[in-house]
């Protein structure tokens, strides 16, 4: 008890405040996990998914990392797909970012940073992919806040292209998958318009048999 007793102190008062709202909060919460949605988004602090949403513990599956990737190789976020959409059977797969991403920042700065670089080389690869849309931005913050809302969009369609999510959508189950993004400055949510619900609107190169 003699470290973090303050967070332990504050625990006890959330869990008091909830159970005096509402008795059976806990209770029902420990009988089910049954969410519809899955996040995955940005290991920053700052972007909390439950609070942002205004929703309660139990309605949102997450998943965090550096820059929210979706990374075919990262076993641990495809396993959390895997659980979402086969056992959670979940509704919807929200990728949301963040602008004034500091992965995104590192990824652009040519700086070394140690073992994050291996991560950062997928953001890098976007930038290259993406370099001409870049050229004719005049700030740093033009081409941070591109890149932040690039990667969304490029780790949407790498979600799309998990043979976990492809196989649910041929099993007929219904699944969306979406990117949003999230700015620090006023708490606000942007669509970024994009949202695949059918192996029929991902490319051609992607869709398996």
């Amino acid at each position: 008890m003699r470290l973090l007793k303050e967070l332990l102190e504050k625990n006890k008062q959330w869990a008091t405040k909830l159970k005096t709202s509402d008795p059976e909060f806990f209770t029902n919460l420990s009988s089910q996990q049954n969410p519809q949605y899955l996040w995955i988004g940005c290991s920053d602090s700052r972007v909390p998914a439950n609070q942002i949403v205004n929703l309660p513990p139990g309605d949102v599956f997450v998943h965090r990392n550096i820059a929210n990737l979706v990374i075919h190789s990262d076993l641990n976020c495809l396993s959390v797909i895997q659980y979402a959409v086969e056992i959670l059977q979940i509704k919807h797969i929200i990728v949301c970012g963040h602008y004034g991403c500091g992965g995104i920042k590192a990824s652009l700065d040519n700086q070394e940073h140690g073992l994050i670089d291996n991560w950062l080389r997928h953001i890098k690869d976007i930038y290259r992919m993406h370099e001409a849309k870049f050229k004719t931005l005049k700030t740093q913050k033009e081409k941070n806040d591109l890149l932040c809302e690039l990667n969304i969009i490029e780790q949407v369609a790498n979600v799309c292209h998990t043979t976990i999510v492809q196989s649910a959508w041929k099993a007929g189950q219904e699944l969306a998958v979406h990117g949003w993004i999230y700015s620090l400055e006023d708490g606000i949510l942007k669509d970024l318009d994009v949202c695949i619900t059918n192996i029929n609107e991902i490319s051609q190169t992607h869709r398996l048999k």
